[in-house]
């Protein structure tokens, strides 16, 4: 094999020269020819190739070529060939600059594994391919499969990043002085590089084994074109690599980082990653423009090898085992580079045998250099200038001590004393460590976490916490989770929540009680209230996970606790709420009376938001429990009710209305699960069976639940089923009654005659309370229906009320129609439905009340509070003046008298249209009546009218109407008609018009002052002196000119000074100091309008008299003893 390593260019007799030469290729040990000696196939003859001597002679030694000129390409292989790489860089850089750039210089340079520094050990034969040897560095034509080739054959040797701009030329400098590269750090670089290879051929081997398609397929996909062959990997990776430079090129940025994510195991930066010699194609756009057309794309390849041309070895021998070399290469060659599929199959095994056989012997390298790279340890890096090269520790190649060794490591600028560089040098290498190192570090990071964004490490801790080994840590976690925010937010705390259902879900009941109900008793009592209001919303969403014992124990105290305790508003709506849900979940009957007293505690709550989610959530809660153990009407009803007895039997001392108003409000939300329990019960529930054809129940036919809970639908499970169970139930009540339905026939044997009777003994005069109970029966007869209401609740009512005229006591009235029972029947009963024929029920059910109280002289208390009650709403005003009128015209006097009083109950909020138009004729009418008493009657509507009416010609004819009443001869004596007229002065005038009170008030009361004077009845005198005296009171906060002030206001008060000074001395007080503001009030605007100016410490003065006199006008009783020392100065 000598010839092979024979110079065709050695012209010398310099045996120094061969003999280093021999010493060389003997160094290398090939047994045959090197790989840089072998060039590719080329046009020459063979017969030139083989027409050499076994001896390499000088040129002039070879006939006919001895003025032959050599070729620059054949310069350029002997230079690289003999390493004389400084001189065929000068080569290179001169052919550049003159324009004749040479292939084979350019692709050595441009290849970086020519310029890794390479061992001396002599290649070793894989899967029985010999190796070519050959010159160092000198790689196969193919530069990324030599390079792999050479790092896998060669044992030590790898590729490089470096190229030739990045080489170290001070190596090659005359002194010849070159360090020892560092052991390790070579072998980190070998890692990486071998690495690289490994996934390089695996992506070989991937474009190998799919182009592998069984023939049985392609004659599938040949018949029938219509069937598409599935894509394969690599045509994947390739279209990927397309669509994301297409998104990049026309900025779809953001579309292109989602894909890259949706596509992480492929890298988009680079086309090599798609697969091994694979030309990249033209873009998607010259692809779509070329339409169906498939453009070939030539495969261009370069001879970056160091060997010569067939031509330039004319006198060189080939033996028998040069040829087999030259083709096992070749075929090795065409395996690598070639595409698999324009291969014969015997090609297509051996090349995917070698590169299995290659990727198989890295992979063990690999581990080699892993387990080397882990028995050295951490080592420094020394950076050199001017070159990359790095350098390890010496003791890889000097003999240091290890005092010296671990002194010399002290100067690295690490830490692993501190708990941190303790964290850090450890890192989590299996689930296990990484949750321990989490609960270890978690302590530490939260509380330099922002508080606006600490809820971000929610699922972190309760994951930590959730499957953390250790219980310790695991509280630690969830105390820190329950502190993780001083002042949580809703949204905060709706976090927190629903971590810790997660958590729960995830534990299961033992870990929950064990764990986190621990962490809500601590902080039961924590000073802010938004850390209470955590724990008890907690209570609430951990129910469904906890045992039932603990539910109704640990649990139920907790918020028993809180809500009897907490000062807060929103913690003890957040604890009603949380009651509700426990509610729903007990099982325990004993714990039935605990959750009752807890309802009542609930609503007895000063704030409105609870009392408002006890009607939400904690009273249908505790009903539904009540009708599972069959107790809703036995024991939660019948409680109610007896209390509400209780607090009526009470009422001789005083009736507690909110304690009242708090019992019927419960009772009211009551009224849903109370139907639906009946509904349920009904003898025709069992048949029932929900249809799709059934009607849609009506929007009106029940009141507007307060909650979901309070839904009827949603208590008996659906409305499909809620439509059949309301068609029976109507047939059942007007067909059948309510034999054999036990629920129902207590709700009319007991429930509704016993809610009749506390009704009759409530007091007409509590308002409150009459409006509570219409309130009550009204939702109580929508719930129940129409048929329900006209045949069970009405008769009820109308046999104890019984208003027949014959029936009627002249003398002393029926008791039963001043009491509370006419407003609550007529305003809770009467006007649940709307319908014609229940507004005639309504009205005639008014004028015979009102014919009734009339001509019995009794108290028309229970009229009027029904005329206030409907008068509220607009909707019932022209009923109740189609009732007034009914009473207007009445033959009896009495009946037109109590007409005319009650048009002040309803001329609030009533239209002045219909004012106009209804009212202000039927009180010309009475005002024209015969009896006295009848048109005195008119006088408080008059006055009502003229405070709350702004039309002028309506308010003109009111004060024409009430000046007759004044000045006409024939009501000069007529003392009920002067007390009427100055009470409605003094009630009126501070809201009427200004103008009314200056022109009309102001001089009328001043004459019935002066006439009062003149009054020789001391009883009569004093009654209407006391009427203006309240006038004059009222009236003095208005705003009153300086004229009138002093031709009427003063004259007026002196006058009834007058009268009090005889009839009532500590009147005449008050007075006395009235008189005296005013005229300060007189004096003041006098000095003060000639300067032009207003002064504005009189101004202040002149108000804080006001605001004294006032204040102690408040004071004032009809105590004599203390009207007299309203005034006195303090000492």
């Amino acid at each position: 094999m000598a010839a092979c390593s024979v110079n065709p260019f050695n012209g010398s007799d310099s045996e120094d020269e061969n003999e280093n030469e021999k010493e060389k290729s003997a160094g290398d040990g090939a047994p045959g020819c090197r790989s840089g000696a072998l060039s590719p196939k080329t046009d020459s003859q063979p017969a030139a190739l083989l027409s050499g001597s076994k001896t390499s002679p000088s040129l002039e030694a070879v006939p006919g070529v001895s003025e032959a000129r050599l070729s620059v390409d054949a310069v350029a292989a002997q230079l690289l060939r003999d390493q004389y790489i400084l001189t065929a860089l000068e080569l290179h850089t001169e052919l550049l600059e003159s324009g004749r750039e040479l292939p084979r210089l350019r692709d050595y340079f441009s290849n970086p594994g020519n310029f890794e520094k390479q061992g001396g050990t002599p290649p070793l034969a894989v899967s029985g391919i010999p190796s070519t040897g050959g010159v160092q560095g000198a790689p196969f034509p193919d530069a990324q499969t030599t390079s792999t080739t050479s790092s896998q054959y060669g044992g030590v040797v790898a590729g490089s990043v470096s190229t030739l701009d990045s080489l170290d030329f001070a190596r090659y400098s005359d002194d010849g002085h070159r360090e020892a590269d560092d052991r390790v750090a070579v072998l980190e670089f070998e890692l990486r590089k071998a690495k690289d290879t490994i996934q390089a051929l695996r992506a070989n081997l991937t474009q190998a084994a799919e182009r592998e398609v069984p023939s049985q397929e392609k004659r599938s996909f040949k018949s029938s074109p219509e069937i598409q062959e599935p894509i394969r990997p690599l045509e994947k990776r390739a279209l990927n690599f397309l669509v994301n430079e297409y998104l990049l090129k026309n900025n779809y940025k953001l579309s292109s980082i989602t894909f890259s994510d949706e596509n992480d195991d492929q890298d988009f930066e680079l086309w090599d990653d798609v697969g091994l010699n694979i030309p990249k194609p033209p873009g998607l756009l010259h692809l779509y423009r070329n339409g169906g057309s498939r453009p070939t794309f030539p495969r261009s390849t370069a001879d970056i090898g160091v060997g010569v041309e067939a031509k330039e070895l004319l006198g060189v021998s080939i033996t028998h085992e040069t040829l087999q070399e030259v083709a096992r290469i070749q075929a090795c060659d065409l395996t690598v580079q070639g595409p698999l599929f324009e291969q014969p199959e015997f090609l297509k095994s051996i090349g995917v045998d070698l590169l299995n056989s290659e990727k198989q012997s890295l992979a063990e390298q690999i581990k080699h250099l892993q387990r080397y790279i882990k028995a050295r340890g951490t080592q420094g890096i020394v950076w050199r200038p001017n070159s990359f090269k790095v350098a390890t520790t010496f003791s890889a190649f000097r003999n240091l001590s290890p005092a010296f060794h671990k002194a010399l490591l002290s100067f690295c600028r690490t830490s692993i004393d501190s708990r941190l560089g303790s964290e850090v040098s450890h890192i989590a290498s299996s689930e296990e460590s990484l949750l321990l190192t989490l609960g270890r570090c978690l302590p530490h990071i939260v509380p330099n976490v922002l508080l606006a964004k600490r809820e971000e490490l929610i699922p972190l801790i309760l994951s930590t916490a959730c499957l953390h080994p250790e219980p310790k840590e695991r509280d630690q976690l969830l105390h820190i989770l329950f502190n993780l925010i001083k002042r949580p937010d809703d949204e905060q705390r709706q976090m927190i929540l629903t971590g810790c259902v997660a958590f729960a879900c995830h534990v299961g009941p033992t870990r929950v009680e064990a764990e986190l109900l621990p962490q809500c008793w601590e902080q039961i009592n924590h000073k802010y209230p938004e850390r209470r209001l955590l724990v008890a919303e907690s209570c609430g969403v951990l129910a469904p996970y906890l045992l039932d014992t603990i539910r109704s124990s640990l649990v139920l105290s907790m918020l028993q606790q809180m809500l009897a305790e907490d000062k807060s508003d929103p913690v003890r709506e957040a604890v009603v709420r949380s009651l509700g849900i426990i509610m729903g979940y007990i099982n325990d009957p004993d714990k039935y009376p605990q959750g009752f007293e807890l309802m009542l505690l609930s609503l007895s709550d000063p704030s409105e938001r609870v009392v408002c989610a006890a009607h939400q959530v904690l009273i249908p809660a505790l009903a539904a429990w009540a009708t599972k153990m069959g107790t809703l009407q036995s024991q939660l009803l019948t409680s109610l009710l007896a209390r509400i007895e209780g607090l009526i039997r009470e009422s001789d001392h005083g009736l507690d209305e909110h304690k009242l108003r708090t019992l019927l409000s419960a009772l009211q939300s009551l009224t849903p699960p109370l139907f639906a329990m009946v509904l349920q019960s009904a003898p025709f529930t069992p048949q029932a069976d929900p249809q799709d054809g059934a009607p849609p129940i009506e929007v009106t036919r029940f009141p507007r639940p307060a909650s979901l809970l309070q839904d009827v639908a949603v208590i008996i499970g659906s409305r499909e089923k809620l439509t059949v169970l309301l068609q029976l139930y109507d047939h059942q009540l007007e067909h059948e009654g309510t034999t054999g339905w036990a629920s129902l026939l207590w709700v009319v044997n007991q429930l509704l005659p016993q809610l009749i009777g506390i009704v009759g003994r409530i007091s007409i005069t509590s308002t409150t309370c009459v409006h509570e109970f219409s309130r009550f029966f009204w939702r109580f007869c929508r719930t129940f229906g129409r048929i329900f209401t006209n045949t069970k609740v009405k008769p009820q009512f109308q046999e104890i009320l019984r208003l027949s005229e014959e029936n009627v006591d002249v003398t002393t009235g029926n008791g039963v129609l001043t009491k509370a029972t006419v407003p609550i029947y007529a305003t809770g009963v009467l006007t649940c439905y709307n319908q014609e024929e229940d507004r005639k029920l309504l009205v005639a059910f008014l004028e015979d009340v009102m014919m009734t109280l009339s001509l019995s002289h009794a108290p028309l208390d229970s009229l009027k509070a029904s005329f206030v009650e409907l008068g509220a709403n607009p909707a019932y005003h022209e009923l109740l003046l189609t009732v007034l009128w009914y009473g207007v015209v009445h033959t009896s006097a009495h009946v037109r008298c109590t007409a005319a009083r009650m048009f002040e109950l309803i001329l609030r909020g009533m239209s002045e249209a219909l004012i106009d138009k209804r009212v202000a004729p039927a009180l010309i009418t009475l005002c024209s009546d015969p009896e006295f008493s009848v048109r005195i009657s008119t006088i408080p509507a008059f006055g009502t009218i003229m405070e709350t009416v702004t039309q002028k010609e309506l308010l003109e004819r009111v004060k024409m109407q009430l000046a007759s009443f004044l000045e006409d001869p024939q009501y000069q004596d007529q003392h009920s008609l002067h007390m009427e007229i100055i009470g409605t002065f003094g009630r009126v005038g501070p809201n009427a018009e200004p103008r009314f009170r200056d022109e009309f008030v102001l001089p009328h009361l001043y004459k019935l002052a002066l006439a009062n004077n003149l009054q020789a009845a001391k009883t009569k005198r004093l009654d209407i002196a006391t009427q203006l005296f309240e006038a004059y009171s009222a009236l003095s906060c208005c705003f009153i000119s300086e004229e009138l002030m002093v031709n009427h206001f003063l004259p007026g008060l002196r006058c009834l000074r007058n009268d009090m000074e005889l009839l009532s001395p500590e009147h005449e007080v008050i007075l006395t100091s009235m008189i005296k503001e005013c005229e300060q009030k007189v004096e003041s605007r006098s000095i003060q309008e000639p300067l032009g100016s207003v002064s504005l410490a009189a101004s202040l003065v002149s108000e804080d008299a006001k605001t004294k006199f006032l204040s102690k006008m408040g004071q004032l009783t009809t105590s004599g003893a203390m009207l007299a020392n309203v005034f006195q100065r303090k000492k």
